[in-house]
């Protein structure tokens, strides 16, 4: 941040500032194990744990001011005490963004956001000093702290921005009003609260609320609702499909992991070899090319970019055992990244198998979308299915005899060396909820 001192945070937030207000503020921390020399600690009371507690803490690591609902007694140090810290540190993201005069792309979407804010960070960082999201700091807490991470260096920001329920894109657009924005799809993720499709798409585009009419818009032309936003004046899509402004074709999966294809726009041929699997890493790199085309970089600097791209986590990251090949996708999961992500598995050599459990969020209609998981799978011709979860059994009841269904997760764990072949092709995806790395971890052990 470094443009506000601890005087000015107590203005902008309308709280009482007790101790120096001289200092510079650093970027907002909300884990005091975290905090370096000028940062603000912002004091949340959680349902485990107190961050008011964790203030000395703070301050012994050099914070220069904290963000407080209470002063804890025996503290001594600048301490900004606030009716509301999550309302206190959104008013300090929306000065932090005031003071910017650089591009920041905004990317949501039900799946792949943080797979295109990599990408994108990954291509533009060939040309400019780029800040992205961290982790996955894309709610009401994480965007103010992405943004008070921006300093008078940067020349661009990317900034993930990811919701549950209607409004809170209203809200997190609201502080990091983007120059451009990026919509991966709109698919079946948070049904619970977004109800549909519909829902889904109104939630996500309220970003545009607060963007102006001619800003940059890239959305994935292959999305039948996001083509409702054709009208936008200065609009480029991507897809596979060929009436994309961006597009692949010559899509290859390799048997080392990675993916080949060639990227088109207009009169430009782009070849690259993106360092990770499946098809979701081809729209991922088209992403990446079109902000890219958009922000006039040149092809050389596109490819370079795309393929400096590291895979983050466990989000479809391949590992050759020797014995198997494990796919370890079990970051996150909805119907539609399951069935993409089974598209991809079937593009690898080896016999395929998933090991699978719930996706949840869903609402009212999760049962049905697991068996539509499970016909899909079968239709595609995945050769085994293992799986646990509650909803996860309707998958299998519709994968038919290729599939087994473990009450307990443990079981299921103990099982796999039962089950894989040498040669097989492991996918691994469920929700985070579900906890399923476990089992990823004991697959990678397989090394017969």
């Amino acid at each position: 941040m470094k443009y506000f001192t601890v005087s000015d945070i107590a203005k902008i937030t309308g709280g009482t500032l007790t101790g120096e207000g001289n200092a510079e503020v650093g970027a907002i921390v909300v884990d005091s194990r975290n905090v370096k020399k000028g940062d603000l600690f912002a004091a949340f009371k959680g349902e485990k744990s107190d961050g008011h507690d964790y203030i000395p803490t703070a301050f012994e690591k050099g914070a220069s001011c904290c963000l407080a609902e209470r002063i804890p007694e025996g503290v001594r140090g600048s301490v900004i005490v606030v009716d509301n810290v999550q309302s206190a540190i959104e008013k300090i993201g929306k000065a932090c963004r005031e003071k910017l005069n650089i591009p920041v792309i905004g990317v949501t979407g039900s799946v792949g956001k943080t797979t295109a804010k990599e990408m994108v960070w990954a291509v533009l960082s060939q040309r400019f000093n780029t800040l992205k999201t961290e982790g996955n700091h894309n709610n009401q807490i994480g965007v103010p702290m992405t943004l008070s991470r921006i300093e008078r260096e940067h020349e661009a920001a990317v900034v993930e921005l990811g919701i549950s329920g209607f409004g809170e894109m209203r809200l997190l657009s609201s502080m990091a009003r983007p120059t451009a924005a990026l919509f991966t799809y709109i698919g079946h993720a948070h049904l619970e609260f977004l109800h549909d499709l519909d829902g889904v798409f109104a939630a996500k585009t309220e970003m545009l609320e607060n963007m102006d009419e001619d800003a940059l818009t890239v959305i994935n032309g292959d999305d039948e609702k996001l083509r409702q936003l054709a009208y936008r004046k200065n609009l480029i899509s991507f897809g596979l499909n060929e009436n994309n402004d961006v597009r692949a074709e010559n899509i290859k999966a390799c048997t080392d992991g990675t993916t080949e294809c060639t990227i088109l726009y207009g009169e430009r041929k782009i070849d690259v070899k993106i360092p990770a699997y499946g098809q979701h890493m081809v729209y991922a790199a088209l992403e990446g090319a079109a902000v890219g085309f958009a922000m006039g970089l040149s092809g050389e600097e596109i490819k370079n970019g795309i393929e400096s791209y590291q895979t983050v986590g466990r989000r479809g990251a391949v590992t050759d055992t020797g014995f198997i090949t494990v796919i370890d996708d079990c970051y996150n999961a909805n119907p539609d990244s399951m069935k993409c992500a089974v598209d991809s598995l079937m593009r690898m050599s080896g016999r395929h198998v998933c090991v699978v459990s719930d996706m949840r969020e869903l609402g009212e209609n999760s049962e049905e979308m697991h068996r539509q998981v499970g016909k899909y799978m079968a239709e595609k011709g995945v050769e085994l299915v293992l799986s646990c979860g509650p909803m996860s059994r309707f998958l299998c009841e519709e994968s038919g005899e290729r599939a087994v269904w473990f009450e307990e997760k443990q079981t299921l764990i103990d099982s796999l060396e039962k089950y894989t072949e040498k040669g097989d092709c492991v996918l691994v995806k469920a929700s985070l909820g579900m906890h399923l790395e476990n089992a990823a971890e004991a697959l990678k052990m397989m090394k017969k």
